[in-house]
């Protein structure tokens, strides 16, 4: 199982250590990002909330963020190709669809993110949301060539027992809503994690076979802007297509902390998961979708510890055999990635005293 396969081969001991602090710094901000975009997402339903598409419009519009270090990277690529051979770009014609398709994924796997959201505690949205990995693990394998092991496996039907005991839980309290509606948010949930999931696949698809031509940091920066721009175009369109945009005012006077505190609740989500998106990509051309994929399920299983400083959400019976299985679904997965790295590492070492299999 590849891991790190956009980066050429490191060399020294300088460049392993380079590769691990921006791996370090991807995961850093994957997990800051995402754990506080969620945990506001939470806060703008509880507090009086209640438009899933200004939650989606949210999710996306902070991509204005992104111009300043978009411009600096330019010219500082502009400035390297001077000085060395200028490297092939894609086409327009090639990038343009992609940005587009891109940026009508996201959108509506925004929209089902805020819709399972709105419907459900977060420590069951987190559990749902688990089965990314799942979803990922297969797209992956269908798309880039990903190998299924004893430990993979293991951890895909032990996040899939966990789904079903949380689906089945009928001991939450935590909302007040119908079973019937609890249901819907975790069937949107489920929805949302398999779009995430081909997200990742299909970014990892790019990374190897079109942006392997361009710059890095540049080719990461456009991957988030540009489909972003999409999104936040689709979200504000259901916003004033749906009408929802005529009740901002009246949820902003009856907005629990007042209508300073909406206001910020909405641009600061806007702006946290703009940063666990450049994580997410950071990571995913560092190493791979699914590695991606299994430090944002490291978000899901702090997320709902947070949640019950600040809801204080209650976790019953079903709820902590599935948490605990859930850990035990992603730890399966750490360790097949450290023994993957340990192998790999021997090959180096092998190929580079002339050894090689008969």
């Amino acid at each position: 199982m590849s891991t790190a396969f956009t980066q050429p081969p490191q060399h020294s001991a300088f460049g392993k250590y380079k590769r691990w602090l921006r791996l370090s710094l991807y995961t850093i901000l994957l997990l800051a990002g995402q754990c506080t975009a969620t945990l506001l997402g939470r806060f703008y339903f509880d507090k009086g909330g209640k438009s899933k598409w200004i939650a989606t419009a949210s999710l996306s519009c902070g991509f204005p963020i992104l111009i300043p270090l978009l411009i600096y990277s330019a010219k500082s690529t502009n400035h390297d190709s001077s000085k060395t051979k200028t490297k092939t770009e894609p086409r327009s014609s090639v990038m343009i669809p992609l940005y587009l398709g891109f940026g009508l994924l996201l959108a509506v796997m925004d929209f089902l993110y805020s819709y399972g959201l709105s419907c459900l505690p977060l420590s069951t949205f987190a559990l749902v949301c688990a089965t990314q990995l799942v979803f990922n693990a297969i797209a992956t394998f269908l798309l880039n060539s990903q190998k299924f092991t004893a430990l993979i496996l293991n951890s895909i039907v032990v996040l899939t027992m966990s789904v079903v005991l949380v689906a089945l839980n009928t001991e939450s309290e935590d909302k007040n809503l119908p079973k019937e509606k609890q249901l819907i948010g975790i069937f949107c949930a489920l929805a949302a994690s398999a779009m995430f999931a081909l997200h990742h696949a299909l970014l990892q698809l790019y990374f190897v076979k079109i942006a392997k031509t361009e710059e890095t940091y540049l080719s990461l920066l456009r991957m988030n802007f540009y489909p972003m721009l999409i999104a936040s175009v689709a979200g504000l369109g259901g916003l004033f297509g749906s009408g929802d945009w005529r009740s901002m005012g009246r949820e902003m006077k009856e907005f629990k902390y007042g209508g300073v505190s909406y206001v910020m609740t909405l641009v600061w989500t806007a702006v946290t998961w703009q940063i666990a998106c450049i994580g997410m990509l950071g990571l995913i051309f560092e190493a791979s979708s699914l590695f991606s994929v299994v430090i944002g399920n490291l978000e899901l299983t702090i997320t709902p510890i947070l949640a019950v400083f600040v809801f204080h959400d209650k976790i019953y019976g079903m709820k902590v055999i599935s948490f605990l299985l859930a850990i035990w679904g992603l730890l399966s997965y750490i360790y097949q990635y450290y023994l993957d790295a340990q192998k790999a590492n021997q090959d180096k070492i092998d190929d580079g005293l002339g050894l090689s299999k008969v």
